[in-house]
């Protein structure tokens, strides 16, 4: 009989934990596998990275897939001043200017900006517009200000691209000497051709209610669009010419009412952070290693922008551990 015991408890306890464990698969409360981040993040970013975000979140989800993914788009000023201004939570901010992060978000709401990403600014446009078989990189500023031709633009107090037009048209009146060329272009697009962002432009050139719209390399990669593709010495594309671009300037709106911001020309760099408010600020670490990566930086170039390899910031100090593997501090 103690022979029987002998055999027959432990072959009940093994029966036993058997039958817990595929009650618990059954049940769905395993342990989540390795490398699961459950949660939910919120993303607030440019409307020029909508589909690199969009793709990039695909992905992280399919490593991750109880992470839930709520991303928003504006002008990158825009999204900023959501954190700033209206006290609103974001796990990620991404800019499509760093300098928004620096002049609106740090110290106060953010410690720190990693640069990731640059573009160019060109001239999209579809085989509706006017023109559309003359128009180069040539001859580009003579077609715009041509009579009929209406030409969009994003508002420069919102968003980055709004304000980077009005640089290029400055840097472009000094770059072909034609003084009054500056005015010459703001004219074809008067204040009812603006708007909000860049991404808003898209489908009036695709409806043909606009001819040409001043947008990133990006966007009309992205979009099919047609596009012309100006000179480096003025679509703020360069650092090789970063002393020119410094000659333009535009006046913007500050953090307080009477506040004015000086933003200079310079190569078009893209900036992110996780604000100090973050609800989820280690899932956001995770998703920002990921858009750090050599995954994610080819996410990047796959949707028209130039991965910066290393990413660099301005506050490399203030970077979590994890991030400064990643990022080299700028010279």
């Amino acid at each position: 009989m103690k022979y029987l015991q002998h055999r027959i408890f432990p072959l009940l306890l093994t029966t036993m934990i058997l039958a817990g464990v595929l009650l618990t698969g059954c049940t769905g409360t395993q342990a989540s596998r390795p490398g699961d981040l459950p949660g939910e993040l919120i993303i607030f970013h440019a409307g020029s990275l909508t589909l690199p975000v969009q793709q990039l979140s695909a992905r992280f989800q399919e490593l991750h897939p109880d992470v839930v993914i709520a991303s928003e788009a504006a002008g990158s000023r825009t999204t900023a001043r959501k954190v700033s201004e209206l006290g609103r939570e974001a796990d990620l901010v991404m800019s499509a200017d760093y300098q928004v992060i620096d002049a609106l978000l740090i110290p106060e709401y953010a410690s720190w900006n990693v640069q990731f990403a640059r573009n160019s600014m060109v001239i999209a446009y579809t085989d509706q517009a006017l023109y559309a078989a003359e128009i180069n990189s040539v001859n580009w500023y003579q077609i715009l200000t041509r009579e009929g031709v209406i030409v969009g633009r994003s508002d420069p107090q919102a968003d980055p691209n709004g304000y980077r037009t009005l640089l290029v048209w400055q840097l472009a009146e000094k770059y072909y000497n034609l003084p009054g060329l500056y005015q010459m272009l703001a004219e074809t697009s008067p204040a009812e051709n603006v708007r909000a962002k860049e991404t808003d432009l898209l489908p009036l050139l695709k409806t043909g209610e606009m001819d040409y719209a001043f947008s990133y390399l990006s966007i009309a990669r992205q979009h099919g669009l047609k596009y012309v593709e100006l000179p480096d010495e003025i679509n703020l594309s360069n650092p090789a010419f970063s002393d020119f671009y410094q000659t333009a300037q535009v006046e913007l709106e500050g953090t307080e009412p009477g506040d004015v911001i000086i933003r200079r020309g310079e190569p078009i760099i893209y900036g992110v952070t996780i604000p100090s408010s973050a609800p989820h600020p280690d899932l956001a670490l995770s998703y920002l290693e990921f858009l750090l990566s050599s995954e994610g930086r080819r996410i990047i170039e796959e949707g028209g922008q130039l991965a910066l390899d290393p990413p660099l910031s301005g506050q490399f100090e203030a970077l979590p551990g994890s991030l400064q593997e990643l990022v080299e501090a700028v010279r």
